[in-house]
């Protein structure tokens, strides 16, 4: 064991929890001002939701057995996992990776919730929680990170690109398409209701994403300096290349804007972020604000989806991209396999593999979170009555209120 390690995977972890604060902020200022406790309470029910569901089975699903799929029941209640020493070679103790571990499945869930803002019962979004984390999360976990079946591929994840946010992004697109549109949806231009919380959860986001990265790489090293140097280069080049799009798209710079775009530059990053060099995060980030840009601003309203805080269109397209530039510029000298390497430097099989598992992803992520909505479904309903989404889900979900005092027009 080394103590160095521990402590910096301690912080880490710290850091990569205050990610869903930081995301229910960055929401909350999204959507509407009778909707914001809502919002935000989205976030704030799969700390408690996924931490639990981890603990009692999840990281056994995870990181037990040598299944293909899932793993097993072995570590159930974290039974067998050593506060002392690791079983998988590395400077921190098995209990602490489990415990990192454990942060990404609450912002991940925190993630798809954005696509159901202020029209979903809260009891629905509980029901739909827990099976989507034995059903997506877990499996995902174990098939990129544990030698399950997409690692055989070949497929590599360094943070989560694919199973974070490919996961989540599909899984909130099937989700506000099954729920439906919001009531004014054809009526009503969409703002967001409180600008300085947007910034204000991008900027924790931002800030908690460097131990989101560079404590992937499981110890206090070179590829952990390396990984929270291309992790700031990133969002930071995707922050100035949307503000350039949307100055020659839309005639502004917009601060909901840079703060999308700082958040688009650190999903794309996130799949590669170890594995890729110094200058092509820079290209990572320049090119995923304008491809998010268009799904945004150019698909969704042509599609007519109502992707409420963009889940899909910043997740879900910013992770599929980030999975194809990983493949693209995998470097010879950080490739966990010499002969795996990206496109770039003259091998095309991590390309293909990498095809391969992002569209294994989207279709299972699809399918399994549209069985588990229709089952939901025949039991009680997934969506507020229109009366009580026209007061607003704060009062109707919570008798809650963000602002007690004011009196005048929703915005």
């Amino acid at each position: 064991m080394n103590s160095g390690s521990i402590a910096f995977i301690i912080i880490c972890a710290s850091l990569v929890f205050l990610m869903t604060p930081g995301l229910a902020f960055f929401y909350g200022g999204l959507g509407r001002r009778k909707n914001v406790i809502n919002t935000m309470m989205m976030c704030v029910l799969p700390i408690a939701l996924a931490s639990v569901m981890w603990i009692v089975c999840g990281y056994s699903l995870s990181f037990g057995g040598k299944g293909d799929i899932i793993g097993n029941l072995s570590h159930v209640f974290l039974n067998g996992v050593s506060e002392t020493t690791s079983t998988r070679g590395l400077e921190i103790p098995d209990a602490l990776f489990a415990a990192f571990q454990m942060m990404f499945p609450i912002i991940t869930v925190a993630i798809l919730t954005g696509a159901a803002a202020g029209r979903m019962r809260f009891s629905a979004l509980i029901i739909f929680i827990v099976f989507w984390l034995l059903l997506v999360y877990f499996p995902f976990a174990h098939m990129v990170w544990d030698e399950g079946l997409l690692a055989k591929w070949g497929t590599i994840d360094f943070a989560g690109g694919d199973v974070v946010h490919i996961t989540s992004g599909v899984s909130g697109l099937v989700l506000a398409l099954m729920l439906g549109k919001r009531r004014d949806y054809h009526r009503l231009e969409y703002r967001p209701h409180n600008v300085p919380f947007v910034f204000l959860g991008a900027g924790i986001l931002w800030f908690g994403w460097f131990g989101f990265n560079a404590g992937s790489a499981l110890a206090a090293d070179g590829l952990a300096v390396h990984a929270f140097i291309t992790t700031h280069i990133a969002a930071a080049s995707a922050l100035l290349s949307w503000m350039i799009v949307e100055k020659i798209m839309a005639g502004r710079f917009s601060l909901v804007g840079a703060s999308t775009g700082l958040v688009a530059g650190l999903v794309a990053i996130t799949p590669g972020v170890g594995f890729v060099s110094t200058w092509s995060s820079l290209i990572i980030g320049l090119c995923v604000s304008p491809i998010c840009y268009f799904a945004i601003s150019v698909l969704k309203p042509k599609l007519a989806y109502d992707d409420a805080l963009d889940a899909f269109g910043c997740h879900g397209i910013g992770g599929i991209f980030g999975g194809l530039a990983t493949a693209i510029f995998t470097t010879p000298e950080l490739a966990l396999d010499s002969h795996n390497v990206g496109l770039i430097y003259g091998n095309a099989h991590l390309l293909l593999v990498t095809v391969a598992a992002i569209i294994f992803t989207i279709v299972w992520s699809a399918v399994a979170s549209f069985v588990i909505i229709k089952v939901i479904s025949l039991f009680m309903d997934i969506r507020v009555e229109e009366r009580l989404e026209a007061i607003g889900l704060d009062d109707a979900e919570h008798k809650e209120t963000a602002y007690p005092t004011f009196m005048g027009l929703d915005s």
